[in-house]
């Protein structure tokens, strides 16, 4: 099995930033693909980031593409969400995830293993 542990989260004021991070351990070489996912209250849980094993692949939606960037250090079992000139609008519970193989994916149901959380709330 593989636990991921999810830090980083807070409150910050709208265009400020926030890195998080999401640390793996246990069978840690059973991981490949890692996304990252946020839920608003009410809200479907929505894709914000993925990154394949060595970092060569990256996706985001348009919603944050420019101002959110996903890293890894596989030395570390740590997978990074960078995110720059927050909005109100980004306001969620974000969540990594990771999958068994190496193809990166939009879609919730195709990850393996999650995070319990971290909030992540921007004031206006």
């Amino acid at each position: 099995q593989v636990q991921l542990v999810e830090s980083g989260g807070g409150l910050v004021q709208a265009g400020g930033s926030l890195r998080l991070s999401c640390a793996a351990s246990g069978r840690t070489s059973s991981t490949y693909a890692m996304g990252w996912f946020r839920q608003a209250p009410g809200k479907e849980r929505d894709f914000v980031a993925a990154i394949s094993w060595s970092g060569g692949r990256t996706d985001y939606p348009d919603s944050v593409k420019g101002r959110f960037t996903v890293s890894r250090d596989n030395a570390k079992n740590t997978v990074y969400l960078q995110m720059n000139s927050l909005k109100p609008e980004d306001t969620a519970v974000y969540y990594c995830a990771g999958r068994r193989t190496n193809i990166i994916s939009r879609a919730p149901h195709d990850y393996d293993y999650w995070g319990q959380g971290t909030q992540v709330t921007v004031s206006s």
